[in-house]
């Protein structure tokens, strides 16, 4: 055994696959509001072989599972405290293993159940009062959670979260909902079709253009609850949700203030820059059975669990389909609509469609807004501030506690 004193045999090392680097980012983005510890996520990840997403969700898998374990442990002893932090974490974990788990397996749907019942376990040993619910919607139930700073039911502002593509409720507690709770707010956390957490309990509810509508079954129960006041109303779209957003806040005047982080009216043009193309030629024009038949040194794992999980949401056989669909995900006039103060929140290093969509945007609306580009200098230029999410919180909660002061 050598003699030498040494700091740590830990390294700070991403992956040079881009989309998992990314992912890592994201799940450590989060440890400041407490879903996920710094070492315990780079220990998984320099096991996993960059750029496989099978083990990604094989290896967060297992941390989720040996933490549930120490969960559930301390629980039984009376240590709410560390159960509430280690079920959070836990939560976040088997999160970060359904993402990259193979959807065709039943372990996918696994992962997801486990980190809805993680937060379900940690939710009453928080200090807000957090309310687990169903949102009635079309004959189901919208997966939601109603956040409470204390049991004080005196109407207060209140801000509506959704993420977007692949966010859940239970991710956007870390993202945002824990910071604006401590500054006072009412949260409520929801999704609707073609999400993540709605897919896990109604596999054929899938993504739809016109989201004004079930954004307006939010709305209605929200404005039903005697602790929300109806003029300090806002809703924050994270990432797709940046789309879902604008789009019900143009048919939605209940809306009183609007953040869409990231700002996107037309998510056809929005995903043929992020994809590098803006039609499907022929031999690539796979369904997802068709694919998964090919090895993976014609088409990536990665590629293969891509192409799954667009089909599966979207509700398409193929991928021409899907980028037909697209087509619908626009916004158009209806933009004008939107009256209310909005801010529009962009991260330098999301390249240039993302930027000429808030431009686009902020010049659409007929309220006042304006537009926070985060900066490499700050630390935060990435997709919705994964790499920064306290300054994030601090420009979006700032602006509103203005707004509705």
């Amino acid at each position: 055994m050598s003699s030498k004193v040494e700091r740590s045999t830990s390294r700070v090392r991403g992956f040079d696959d881009p989309e998992m680097d990314f992912q890592l980012m994201r799940m450590l983005g989060v440890a400041p509001y407490g879903g996920a510890a710094l070492g315990e996520c780079l220990t998984a990840a320099r096991r996993i072989e960059d750029g496989n997403p099978w083990a990604w969700a094989r290896l967060f898998g297992e941390l989720a599972v040996r933490l549930e374990e120490r969960a559930r442990d301390c629980l039984r002893k009376g240590h709410r405290v560390s159960a509430r932090e280690l079920f959070l974490r836990t939560s976040n974990y088997y999160r970060a293993a359904e993402y990259y788990a193979n959807p065709r397996l039943p372990e996918h749907h696994q992962f997801g159940m486990k980190a809805r019942e993680c937060f379900h376990q940690a939710a009453p040993l928080c200090r807000e009062v957090i309310e687990v619910l169903g949102i009635p919607f079309e004959g189901n139930s919208l997966p939601a959670y109603f956040l409470r700073p204390d049991a004080d039911r005196s109407p207060r502002k209140t801000l509506l979260v959704i993420s977007g593509f692949d966010g859940t409720a239970e991710e956007s507690y870390f993202q945002a909902g824990a910071a604006a709770v401590e500054r006072g707010f009412n949260v409520l956390l929801f999704e609707g079709p073609g999400q993540t957490g709605t897919l896990r309990l109604y596999p054929d509810l899938t993504f739809r253009p016109d989201y004004e509508v079930p954004v307006r079954a939010v709305i209605d129960y929200t404005l039903g609850r005697p602790e929300v006041d109806p003029g300090r109303l806002a809703l924050l779209g994270i990432s797709f949700g940046g789309y879902f957003a604008i789009r019900a806040a143009a048919h939605e005047p209940r809306i009183k203030a609007l953040i869409p982080n990231s700002p996107i009216i037309d998510l056809h043009r929005y995903m043929a820059a992020f994809l590098g193309f803006d039609a499907v030629k022929a031999e690539e024009d796979l369904t997802p059975d068709e694919a998964a038949e090919l090895p993976d040194d014609v088409l990536p794992a990665a590629d293969k669990w891509g192409l799954f999980n667009v089909c599966r949401r979207f509700g398409v056989p193929r991928l021409s389909a899907y980028f037909e669909f697209l087509k619908q995900f626009r916004v158009g006039p209806a933009l004008e609509n939107i009256t209310c103060p909005t801010l529009a929140l962009v991260g330098e290093g999301e390249g240039a469609e993302s930027l000429a969509q808030a431009r686009e945007y902020l010049a659409g609306v007929s309220g006042p807004g304006q537009l926070y580009q985060f900066s490499v200098a700050e630390g935060a230029d990435t997709h919705c501030q994964f790499n920064n999410l306290s300054l994030s919180n601090h420009v979006t909660l700032d602006w509103l506690d203005e707004l509705f002061a």
